[in-house]
């Protein structure tokens, strides 16, 4: 807690019957923009009331904060629990006054208690949680696909059969595609019941014209087994004397081979009347890179996604696999979670085998704040970059190029939807 010129500031569980105005204080902090009824809904829906907090000004509340239970894909195809910190935010009258502080220790000593090693949210403001030991671990590009100026040359499969079907139709078989791609890419989360209904939100009020959400599917021909999707948006402006300019915008495209997923890219870049197809969110090393002609013309633009932080540093480094031999000892800072600080020495014979991670006394090979194993943790940033920028120091000569190459990934991790 912390105290203020008007008072102490404190926090305390939600109550059930408190969402309605809990989730309006959120709004508030947040610019204050209503979100429509759809919205509202789904989140009062997928809200865990016992794992979500109010900042209070003596008894009046004046902000929040939460936590999903998720689980989510590590390098070496594990999928582990990790709370995903949400809604957090503290109304505008009682900034710097130690809430977020506040709201911050209790959630995490909450996620300690259930024995979840990780932590992760999206950032409003990635410079906020660097201070509670949060590092960014996934980019995200956004994408502008000139359909006319790029080619795309697939070969056409008899043995695929692309068809439209209804979104919330097609949604279950779509979720068993996802599930199965999950321990594929770190950063993944798995979709717990409702969750299957975040990608489906389509509110009418925010659509700015594009039409309601499509889906086409790409199934084998003669089997009829679901091999992808692709789900989106189009609108076309008729303004114009003689020429339609139509644009596209994907929200997801997922499938089981690299064939399935280029021919679902070539189907939108062929779409009747569009010039532009435009996706906000794709891995960094995104197949499309490579499958268009020209990747100038796609304009990729990067931004922060997934901020992650090791809330049990020996369960979390032990819990996820390497790409190479490794053992290497760690002097950790953690100022926030103190529990965290100090020596650990790590040690993996490799791809699939065994890993350890325990507290030592031997002499630091690599010094490093939990922030920076935030960041390295998924293999998104090496530890030689961080090094690098002066985050990461090495005591022991060749300790880092060893330690580097073994947390990389050879898939960029990547969070497919935020929460």
């Amino acid at each position: 807690m912390t105290t203020g010129d008007t008072g102490t500031l404190t926090v305390r569980p939600l109550a059930a019957e408190e969402w309605d105005g809990w989730y309006r204080r959120l709004e508030v902090a947040f610019g204050g923009e209503e979100e429509s009824a759809e919205e509202r809904e789904l989140y009062r829906s997928l809200t865990e009331v016992g794992r979500s907090l109010v900042v209070c000004d003596g008894a009046e509340p004046v902000g929040g904060g939460g936590a999903f239970s998720f689980r989510m894909a590590v390098p070496g195809g594990a999928v582990l629990p990790v709370a995903g910190v949400t809604m957090v935010g503290v109304l505008p009258t009682h900034r710097r006054r130690g809430g977020l502080t506040a709201l911050m220790r209790r959630l995490l000593d909450d996620v300690r208690a259930a024995r979840e090693p990780l932590a992760a949210l999206t950032a409003s403001e990635p410079g906020i949680y660097g201070r509670f030991g949060f590092g960014r671990a996934t980019w995200r590009m956004a994408v502008k696909v000139p359909c006319h100026r790029v080619s795309l040359p697939v070969a056409e499969n008899p043995a695929l059969r692309l068809r439209l079907a209804d979104p919330v139709e097609a949604s279950p078989a779509c979720e068993e595609l996802y599930a199965a791609l999950v321990p594929g890419r770190p950063g993944r989360l798995e979709r717990s019941p409702g969750w299957e209904r975040h990608p489906l939100l389509d509110v009418p009020s925010s659509r700015g014209g594009f039409s309601p959400r499509q889906c086409v599917l790409a199934e084998d021909a003669e089997s009829g087994k679901l091999l992808g999707y692709a789900r989106y948006s189009a609108k076309v402006d008729w303004s114009a004397a003689d020429n339609a300019v139509g644009r596209v915008k994907v929200r997801d495209v997922e499938a089981l081979t690299p064939a399935v997923y280029a021919r679902l890219w070539r189907f939108l870049l062929d779409l009747d009347l569009v010039d532009t197809v435009e996706a906000g969110n794709l891995p960094v090393d995104d197949p499309l890179l490579h499958l268009v002609s020209d990747v100038r013309r796609l304009e990729p633009r990067l931004s922060d996604a997934l901020h992650l932080r090791l809330v049990d540093v020996g369960a979390a480094l032990e819990s996820r696999g390497y790409a190479q031999p490794l053992d290497v000892v760690l002097e950790v800072a953690d100022g926030f979670c103190p529990w965290n600080a100090g020596r650990w020495r790590l040690r993996s014979a490799g791809p699939g085998r065994a890993t350890s991670c325990v507290r030592t006394g031997a002499p630091a090979d690599l010094v490093l704040d939990v922030r920076e194993l935030g960041c390295a943790y998924l293999g998104g940033e090496t530890l030689a970059a961080l090094a690098r920028a002066g985050l990461v120091t090495e005591l022991r000569e060749g300790a880092l190029a060893q330690a580097s190459r073994a947390f990389a990934s050879d898939v960029a991790p990547w969070l497919p939807h935020g929460f």
